[in-house]
């Protein structure tokens, strides 16, 4: 079976969670936060930032 996975899409920050074991476990951002900044940028060149 699949793992649902919730993501809170907010206009300031984001939080994505997991469920295990019947309850959700947000997942921590790579310095250990729990919420993540939304944002999309573009460089000169076009490339997109996530």
């Amino acid at each position: 079976m699949g793992r649902i996975i919730g993501i809170d899409l907010g206009t300031t920050n984001s939080v994505v969670a997991v469920m295990e074991g019947g309850e959700p476990t947000v997942i921590p951002s790579a310095e250990g936060g729990r919420t993540i900044p939304s944002v999309v940028a573009f460089t000169k060149t076009g490339e997109r930032l996530v």
